[in-house]
Parts: C-alpha cells; structure tokens; sequence
C-alpha cells in the first residue's frame, strides 16, 4: 500500500512519488566533494547534469558544515552561490539554497531560488525565520544543537528519536510564531548533525515518529559517516570512503521514499532517482 501524499508545499508543484533533491556544493572544503564545483560555470553545469539525471531539486550551498567546518563570511557565502543560483534557475530548474544566514537566504529567493534550506532550522540567524515568512517559500527546518565546530559534543541522548522530535516540534513552534505560515515548513531529523552512527540508524529505523509531526520530511542521508562506518574495511577498520557510499544511499533512499519521506537530498542522482521510481511503482502496483 502506497504511503499517504506529503502536504502541498507553496510555489512547488506536487509529485506522486518521493522528490529527489541533488547536492551542488560551491565550497572548497564539503566532506565528500569538496573544490570540484567550486567554479560558478562548473558548479552551473553539474547542476544541470543532476537535473539531466532525474533531480527534481537543486540544493546549492556556499559554506560547509562537514563536523569541524570554520564558517565563511556572509560576504563569501553570497559571492559563491547567487550566480550559480541565478543562473540554474534562468535554466528552469528548481532551486533550494542551502544557508543559515537569512542575507543569504533573501538574496537567494530573489535571484530565484525556492526553497530555503537551513541546517540550523532558524537557530543560527535570529532574522531567518522572519524572511522565510516574508518570502513565502517552503522553509527546511532541520534537527541542530550547534556549528560543525560543536556538534559531536553534542551528540547526548538518552531517547534519541524522542528527542530529536520534541525539539523539532520546538522548532516548528517557534518559526510559525515568527510568521513563517505552517504550509511553509519542512522538517528534516539532521542525520550526522550532532549524531553519531547509532543514533543516524535509529532516526531512520523510526522515521514513522518525525513523520507524525504532519509536515514534508527531507530525508539527507548521502554519503555520511554512519554509512561509511557500515562500510567499513573488515580488515582494516577504515570507513568506506565518501565517494564509494552512493549505492547505501540509494537502499537508504529507497526505505526513506516506502517509509513516506517527501524528499531525499544525495550527491549522486541517478541511482537514487531510479530507486525511488521503483517504490513508487512498486507501491501503485500493491494498490
């Protein structure tokens, strides 16, 4: 039986299957792909290639947040990403930029971007919450306790699943009475974000809790430590390196489309874009 639609989402058009949302990081520094699109014409053509491939979503980012990432300047963070945006979307894709700062985020939706996407859910610019509700666009809110340079210390629980979702609950809470209209959000449990592997597996073993809170769920699984720890060389112990970790993500993006997430965010797009047509089929067909 297949799983019940994702509420609509502003501005996006609906899909009958999970969202594929393809990753161009316009950094010299992100954990797997760091310096390769660091390039606007070569970050605008691998974009394009995603989409070429089955992306649905372009995700651009302009400032890492790999565990211990030194954060850029907001001045930088612009300078990588707006031309790239602008660009891809004159080129009729759809655009979700990757930011926590709300500058960012406000020059972004007007160079043509859809959707805002902050790892911090709103924590990390006290005006993010406020230009989400003034621009209108669906608005990722993802699980975050701190930077790239805190989060492993942080990585505390005692019920992981429980706690991950009061406090995106919180957070919901708190962007909605900062005007941002409840249509507008998107949740997303922050694997890797202050989690260690075995509180990533158990998010996705009860991907069922997040989804209660009734809102699009962004399942960013790809190429991350707990899959690179899965992985890992039975001799050596060496994780799988991040670049060798796109067929995991694939099955993970295929058990994250059958549990109901709205959309899945991978660096490598075809395989997972296959994945997901085939829950998709597979559950019209069990109908």
């Amino acid at each position: 039986m297949s799983t019940p639609a994702a509420p609509a989402l502003p501005g996006l058009t609906p899909l009958d299957r999970c969202a594929v949302m393809g990753v161009v990081n316009v950094t010299p520094d992100s954990f797997s792909d760091g310096g390769r699109w660091l390039d606007p014409a070569a970050a605008v053509a691998h974009g394009l290639n995603l989409v070429a491939q089955g992306a649905d979503l372009v995700d651009v980012g302009g400032e890492s947040t790999r565990p211990g990432a030194v954060r850029v300047t907001e001045e930088e963070e612009l300078r990588r990403v707006i031309p790239v945006i602008r660009e891809l979307a004159a080129a009729g894709a759809v655009i979700s930029v990757d930011t926590m700062r709300a500058a960012v985020a406000e020059q972004a939706v007007a160079a043509g971007a859809a959707i805002v996407n902050d790892v911090s859910g709103g924590l990390a610019d006290a005006r993010m919450a406020r230009v989400a509700a003034e621009t209108g666009v669906p608005f990722v809110v993802m699980h975050w306790r701190g930077h790239s340079t805190d989060m492993n210390r942080l990585a505390v629980y005692d019920d992981v699943v429980g706690e991950v979702v009061k406090e995106l609950q919180r957070r919901m809470e708190a962007v909605v009475a900062a005007g941002v209209r409840p249509e507008q959000v998107i949740i997303d449990p922050g694997l890797g974000f202050a989690k260690d592997a075995a509180h990533d597996w158990a998010l996705l073993g009860g991907l069922d809790a997040v989804l209660s809170l009734g809102r699009p769920v962004l399942v960013a699984a790809s190429r991350k430590r707990f899959l690179g720890a899965l992985l890992a060389d039975p001799a050596t112990g060496e994780p799988r390196p991040a670049r060798q970790r796109d067929d995991a993500t694939a099955a993970v993006s295929a058990l994250s489309a059958q549990a109901g997430a709205w959309a899945v965010r991978v660096h490598d797009v075809r395989a997972t874009a296959d994945a997901v047509r085939v829950v998709a089929a597979w559950q019209q067909a069990a109908e």
